[in-house]
């Protein structure tokens, strides 16, 4: 890793900095390297050794990060290499290894202030502000024309590639999985309802100035053409969190009306969203719900394993058996 280290440092002139590695978490694909000249995190290296994606993936990805940045999109803009690249290839032990830096998003985690929002602001601000970083984005992808193109959401996500990955004694999960795709391809594909999102957009993703509330997305590694709809579910989804102690289903159910109207206050100021799309929210988050069991999956297959009942559980069972909203409207 000292070698590659030196290179990177000599590909982005990082010479005068110093690199601290970033504690990695389940499942993580990348390594991640703070750069921090004169006490101050300035930039973060992303080395990106695993065999499954290619050169045009991460080449897709920074140029549209490069492309929201440069049209006023709060995101952490990826910065050019010596050569002027957005990805830098090497060759370690005979395997490629590509390499990104990235600007350090102003602010910190969520969860780093203990999920604490800032002082004297409501929470429906957060939220607000939220659904208003997101429509911003999926707004500047309306109108994106690619260079590199990012893979399609059923490349990844049709049953060939399902039934490889996830053994057969999972035989009726992935039945309820296949009934879903099917009914995902029954749904509109148009400019305004699908094109290339986040697809992993969530408070891990981004920091928020606690001076003001502003957000700044980063992660993009995700990044496919999907229906924006995705994205919101997935902010739905881990919404949760918020209600998660009050005392039955129908309460936590209210919160969660209250929580993504504000969501959808802030997007819709933004960029639009058709209640035809917005009804099939529940068809979405079952979307999230596969999605989260096939990353399981994934990270499992590298370490030879299944995953524990607890990491794919509730999702299996809300899939299995047509139990909507994630099952947080259950007592």
């Amino acid at each position: 890793m000292n070698q590659i280290i030196d290179a990177a440092k000599a590909l982005f002139a990082l010479e005068k900095y110093e690199l601290f590695p970033v504690p990695g978490h389940e499942g993580g694909r990348n390594l991640l390297f703070l750069c921090r000249l004169n006490s101050e995190n300035q930039a973060v290296l992303r080395v990106s050794p695993l065999p499954d994606r290619r050169e045009a993936d991460y080449l897709a990805e920074t140029e549209f990060v490069r492309y929201l940045s440069q049209n006023g999109a709060p995101v952490a803009d990826v910065l050019p290499s010596v050569n002027g690249k957005l990805v830098e290839k090497m060759t370690h032990e005979g395997n490629p290894i590509y390499l990104s830096l990235f600007a350090c998003a102003k602010g910190m985690l969520l969860a780093h202030n203990g999920y604490r929002y800032r002082d004297n602001a409501p929470l429906e601000e957060y939220f607000y502000n939220t659904g208003k970083t997101l429509g911003h984005i999926h707004r500047l992808s309306k109108t994106y024309a690619p260079t590199h193109r990012r893979s399609d959401y059923f490349d990844k996500y049709n049953m060939d590639n399902l039934n490889r990955l996830i053994p057969d004694e999972y035989a009726v999960l992935k039945a309820a999985i296949s009934k879903r795709l099917d009914a995902f391809r029954a749904l509109p594909v148009t400019p305004e309802s699908y094109g290339l999102i986040h697809f992993d957009f969530s408070d891990g993703n981004f920091h928020i100035d606690m001076s003001n509330g502003q957000i700044t997305v980063f992660d993009f590694d995700n990044c496919m053409y999907c229906w924006y709809m995705f994205d919101l579910a997935n902010l739905w989804t881990h919404g949760e969190g918020w209600c998660r102690f009050l005392p039955d289903g129908a309460a936590r159910m209210k919160y969660m009306e209250h929580y993504f109207s504000r969501i959808l206050e802030g997007y819709r100021s933004e960029t639009e969203l058709s209640d035809e799309m917005l009804c099939r929210l529940p068809l979405f988050i079952d979307m999230v719900l596969i999605e989260n069991i096939v990353d399981e999956f994934e990270c499992c297959a590298r370490e030879n394993e299944l995953p524990d009942e607890e990491d794919i559980g509730n999702a299996a069972r809300c899939l299995i058996e047509n139990i909507p909203y994630a099952g947080l409207g259950e007592d």
